[in-house]
């Protein structure tokens, strides 16, 4: 049986600086780390910037990494709306722009990857690279496999509006440890950021935020459906898997996309950059490499 490899040596780098932009109509908090090319990175459901914690030290010696809580996440603003792929790809061009930044490389997870791919659709120039991870693209075909036996349970019970919050409130605590220990194969994540992630969700008025995105999910997948019929994805890109979603997401994005890699990472649940950072690293490093550098 092959021994996994041995977690690399994090040098010790100063924390990230947390600073609040304007962009889009709205307030977002952002997590900033490190110099050089710009890196944006977004997170899922239920996680915040802490999401990418190790990733974030990681990349920061020769990036400058860029870590928002998305709309409503966090310590975001709570808007009413805007909870679509389309609105929250236009966030992240406005916060690259107040950042001053002219491109990025664009690394989305879960509830980040549609509003990832739609910035990298409308806006080929200021995306880079666009990475991508553990998460559907609407209807496009290529799912259908991992879809037999219908989507998630939670996704009927996020989308129906009112109930979730009604229910959950109160008892948080407890619904956001299933996700993270069945995203992480049930080894947990750190108390530190358990406790962040806790904390970003308590309340029915930031469950609201949160199963928005979910409500929204029919007029993003309009949108991805719309982008599809109306260019290519020419951006290099990767698609990475892991439990549960494997490839689906790759093979989604083959039939549309101009240049396409590839990956799973073995034995990691869906929540790679905290379950399996240094692997993720290792695929992140060399593709985000500048081009006059990169193998």
């Amino acid at each position: 049986m092959p021994v996994p490899p041995s977690p690399r040596p994090r040098p010790h780098r100063p924390g990230p600086e947390l600073r609040r932009v304007a962009a889009n109509g709205i307030e977002i908090n952002v997590a900033v780390a490190g110099e050089g090319p710009a890196v944006l990175l977004l997170h899922g459901f239920p996680h915040t910037w802490r999401l990418w914690t190790h990733v974030m030290d990681g990349l920061s010696a020769g990036f400058r990494v860029i870590a928002p809580d998305l709309r409503g996440f966090g310590a975001s603003t709570r808007a009413v709306d805007g909870y679509d792929a389309g609105t929250l790809a236009a966030d992240a061009e406005g916060l690259l722009h107040a950042l001053g930044e002219s491109s990025a490389a664009v690394v989305g997870i879960d509830a980040g990857t549609p509003p990832a791919f739609l910035l990298a659709m409308r806006r080929p120039g200021l995306v880079r690279q666009l990475v991508v991870m553990e998460s559907l693209l609407g209807g496009l075909p290529g799912a259908e496999e991992f879809l037999a036996q219908g989507p998630p349970w939670w996704f009927g019970f996020h989308r129906e509006p009112g109930l979730a919050e009604a229910v959950l409130s109160g008892n948080e605590g407890r619904y956001i440890d299933w996700f993270l220990d069945a995203g992480t194969l049930g080894d947990g994540v750190e108390p530190a950021v358990r406790a962040a992630f806790l904390d970003a969700y308590g309340g029915s008025e930031a469950l609201r935020c949160a199963f928005s995105y979910y409500r929204s999910l029919p007029s993003s997948a309009g949108q991805i459906l719309d982008a599809t019929r109306r260019g290519r994805l020419t951006v290099p890109t990767m698609a990475i898997g892991a439990r549960p979603v494997g490839r689906a997401l790759e093979q989604q994005l083959r039939p549309v996309t101009d240049r396409l890699v590839g990956h799973v990472v073995e034995d990691c649940g869906h929540i790679i950059p905290l379950h399996r950072p240094d692997e993720l690293l290792r695929l992140l490093e060399p593709f985000l490499a500048p081009a006059e550098t990169s193998a």
